[in-house]
């Protein structure tokens, strides 16, 4: 990636921020700022059908509240769908993408949208039943070739990365994954397609986000070597659970951040990173925790 450091943070505005999704903008603020590198904000904002009115203006409140002020106006993804069409455009021109005329019922993917869940842990492997044409059917979403046909026959690779926290990594998304939706039926942008066009364009060196989003790097990776743009450097931080040990999200009940006191709640997310950083003044707990967080997450 070079030397120059640019880090973000993407909510989703599906709702204000929760006390995981602190952990996950504190995170990212704190490695930019420890490398004094500009820290951005972008509000991911592509599925309308999910989106809450007026909840990307209180989550930039809620960070502003917590000293997480970004380094220049925050983006919306939905002002930037030209650059996705571009970029699918090249990948069917390149042979890497195809239309596909799959419902979720004929793949047996449950839920609203289940080809886009930034989580894997519902969807199935796609059988590739549309990778040698629509034999008929009508067009509905665009996958990604994973594999690559070379002579006779089609091959993939692992993609390996090494994780800042979590070590080096592996995943042959081919067989993990299978050919993975670009563009959903509903023509929204799926979010690995918009995910690598947006880090890319803004020149993205450091991802720092959530350990549930880890599953979805090596399909990142994959789309970022056939757009042939960067890969950034990956860290993915602790999650913040409830108390049967799920994961704290939106989906699950999880309650709008309790911001009475914006340094109580930067301390419990701080405690989720494992920093306890001495001030009593926003200002100074924050510069403290750049100081730790230098010291327990250098760049390799």
């Amino acid at each position: 990636m070079g030397n120059a450091y640019v880090g973000r943070f993407a909510p989703s505005p599906t709702g204000p921020l929760h006390a995981g999704s602190l952990v996950a903008a504190l995170a990212s603020w704190l490695d930019a700022r420890a490398q004094v590198g500009p820290w951005l904000v972008r509000i991911e904002d592509l599925d309308t059908a999910r989106n809450v009115a007026g909840a990307a203006e209180a989550i930039l409140g809620q960070l502003a509240r917590c000293g997480l002020v970004a380094d220049a106006e925050p983006t919306f993804q939905s002002t930037r769908t030209a650059l996705y069409a571009r970029a699918l455009e090249r990948l069917i021109s390149d042979g890497d993408a195809y239309p596909c005329g799959c419902s979720r019922r004929d793949l047996g993917t449950p839920g609203p949208a289940g080809d886009d869940l930034p989580a894997r842990s519902d969807e199935r492997v796609y059988p590739g039943t549309c990778r040698t044409g629509l034999h008929g059917k009508p067009a509905r979403s665009v996958r990604l070739r994973t594999e690559t046909t070379r002579g006779a026959g089609a091959m993939s690779s692992p993609i390996e990365w090494l994780d800042r926290r979590l070590g080096p990594q592996q995943e042959d998304v081919a067989s993990a994954v299978g050919d993975f939706v670009l563009q959903r039926a509903d023509g929204v942008w799926a979010y690995q397609l918009a995910v690598v066009v947006d880090d890319a364009a803004q020149g993205i060196s450091d991802v720092v986000r959530g350990e549930d989003l880890a599953s979805n790097t090596a399909r990142q990776i994959l789309l970022q070597r056939r757009l042939g743009v960067p890969t950034p450097r990956y860290l993915h931080t602790p999650l913040v659970r409830s108390a049967d040990g799920t994961k704290l999200s939106k989906q699950t009940g999880a309650k709008p951040l309790d911001l009475a006191s914006p340094l109580v709640a930067l301390q419990a997310a701080g405690a989720t990173l494992g920093l306890a950083p001495i001030g009593t003044t926003i200002a100074d707990w924050l510069a403290g925790a750049v100081g730790e967080w230098r010291g327990h997450w250098p760049l390799p």
